[in-house]
């Protein structure tokens, strides 16, 4: 979750006044350690744990595997895991403690835009290179000027292509005409997804709505909206506020379809929602279980085994950021933050379970995406969309 600027320019501050005397040693790091140690800045706590605790699973278990084969460049890889509790001011903090004191060679995550935004600074600093499995936010590969940012890469595809993704089902394959936006006001991914989903929807937005982050009562808002003749509700937030608005909107009447984004794809979203209301719901991800390939079932098999729960798109995200990051160490030949962070930008035809991808000039996956639709809560199907 995003928090205020000044909260996240003052860790920043002093986040950078911690990497200034690290910075000249921090390209070779691990250079003559005995094992390769990458950093995780997760989310295991707080709002989002939902997220955050799955990609560190799947994180370990890409590099159990790994270590199983023999490892990178012949030596074992260490996981140093810290918990940013859903903050992006702890966030900033634990990035500057993995790259200055850990030293590691570069940092998988954090799951949130907000999150993920609150470290550039600290690992722009270090030159530290990141990989990020779920933050979806179009300005996190770049800043406010377009430049690109150095050390930051992604394995998610972007808001505005997802929004985009979104509007192109809703118009293409469920024929919608009439649609209300309810978005988190306090949440750059809710902005983005739905300036984008706006951008490229054809009918006709009959209103658009807010809600706060952690708010729990939905009913004043879908009052307002009940009775707009809408045929789609698009929500653009994450899965604690959206499932309670499918919870109310169903108990209210509003039997319209509900369209989201990746941030839907949590199970929680069906426990706070109840399994007899998520009906008629669709949502972009990244992924599914529904896919018959070969290299997916693996993973989902090899997760069900350690961990004795499914693996969620989040979880498959983290893993194939985990093995986008192991293989630029390899490509790289070398554990050299430089090396590592070249290497990743020439990521190119990567097979992972989030699909086939490549990482282009502006730091971003290009690939499909995945709309699914549930039933009782469960996924029943999924339409492919491919980038236009």
């Amino acid at each position: 979750m995003n928090k205020k600027l000044l909260s996240m320019l003052t860790v920043a501050t002093l986040a950078l006044g911690a990497c200034s005397t690290a910075s000249n040693k921090a390209t070779t790091n691990t250079a003559n350690t005995e094992t390769v140690k990458l950093g995780a800045n997760f989310e295991l706590s707080g709002a989002v744990a939902a997220y955050g605790t799955p990609m560190l699973d799947a994180m370990n278990l890409a590099v159990e595997e790994t270590n199983a084969s023999g490892g990178v460049l012949g030596k074992k890889i260490e996981v140093v895991k810290l918990d940013n509790k859903s903050d992006s001011t702890e966030s900033a903090s634990v990035a500057t403690k993995l790259a200055t004191e850990e030293q590691v060679v570069g940092i998988v995550g954090p799951a949130t835009t907000g999150d993920a935004n609150a470290q550039t600074p600290v690992i722009t600093k270090a030159k530290t290179p990141v990989v990020l499995p779920a933050a979806t936010g179009d300005n996190v590969t770049v800043d406010h000027s377009g430049k690109v940012l150095d050390y930051v890469y992604r394995v998610a595809y972007s808001d505005s292509f997802q929004g985009k993704a979104l509007a192109q089902f809703a118009n293409d394959t469920l024929n919608s005409k009439k649609v209300v936006l309810l978005k988190d006001s306090s949440s750059d991914y809710a902005k983005g997804l739905s300036e984008s989903f706006q951008s490229a929807y054809t009918g006709e937005v009959v209103a658009t709505e807010s809600f706060a982050s952690k708010e729990t009562d939905f009913n004043a808002v879908l009052t307002k909206i009940k009775d707009t003749g809408l045929d789609t509700l698009v929500i653009a937030g994450y899965y604690e506020e959206a499932g309670l608005i499918i919870k109310q909107a169903r108990e209210m009447g509003i039997t319209a379809t509900i369209l989201g984004g990746d941030g839907f794809a949590s199970s929680k979203l069906t426990e706070l929602a109840g399994k007899e209301n998520v009906n008629k719901v669709y949502y972009t991800n990244h992924f599914t279980t529904l896919s018959t390939d070969e290299k997916v079932q693996k993973f989902l098999k090899a997760y069900k085994e350690k961990y004795g729960k499914e693996a969620d798109a989040f979880a498959a995200l983290a893993y194939d950021a985990a093995g986008v990051l192991l293989k630029a160490i390899e490509k790289a030949g070398s554990t050299d933050r430089a090396k590592v962070t070249e290497a990743l930008g020439q990521t190119k035809d990567y097979e992972g379970v989030t699909g086939k991808f490549s990482i282009d000039d502006k730091h971003n996956t290009v690939k499909s995406t995945y709309v699914i639709e549930l039933e009782n809560g469960q996924e029943k199907g999924y339409t492919v969309v491919e980038p236009k």
